[in-house]
């Protein structure tokens, strides 16, 4: 992670992706890992399917019902176009909006699983702390996203 951005627009309406093979193998099999974490009920995936009404359980169990599947389905997506895409030099917009909801869906997880908070971000990560590994993978995911956000962003 630096400075250099790693997605940028081109001049043939897609975006470049310069990502080194190590980065891009961990994209893949973090694609392949969390496709099957998403198809349980693990309660760290509550911010990536929250409820829709907090105050109502029948409601949203009958929601949860009819739209868990779709909401399913579009995660999955997304997951398939990064890991078919992972060793892409070049992506289209749709392929890089498939980035950018799989990035969001795996920072959702792993902030809940490490119950991220904005505090986080004002200290220094110790790498005696047995979640360094964790939280350096968050702030990496996190900054991958930022570029395609920045990237998506450019041609507004």
């Amino acid at each position: 992670m630096g400075s250099k951005r790693s997605i940028k627009r081109d001049r043939k309406g897609g975006y470049t992706l310069h990502l080194p093979p190590d980065e891009r193998e961990l994209l893949r099999s973090l694609q392949v890992q969390f496709r099957e974490v998403l198809q349980t009920d693990d309660p760290s995936l509550r911010r990536i399917f929250p409820p829709a009404y907090t105050d109502d359980d029948d409601a949203n169990d009958e929601f949860q019902r009819l739209m868990r599947e779709e909401l399913l389905e579009g995660k999955l997506a997304a997951l398939e176009i990064v890991e078919q895409t992972a060793g892409a030099d070049h992506l289209t917009g749709e392929q890089l909006e498939g980035w950018l909801g799989a990035l969001e869906s795996l920072r959702l997880f792993l902030g809940t699983q490490l119950d991220v908070t904005e505090e986080l971000y004002a200290v220094e990560l110790d790498p005696d702390d047995p979640n360094a590994p964790a939280l350096a993978l968050y702030g990496y995911l996190s900054w991958l996203q930022e570029q395609a956000v920045e990237a998506l962003s450019s041609e507004l």
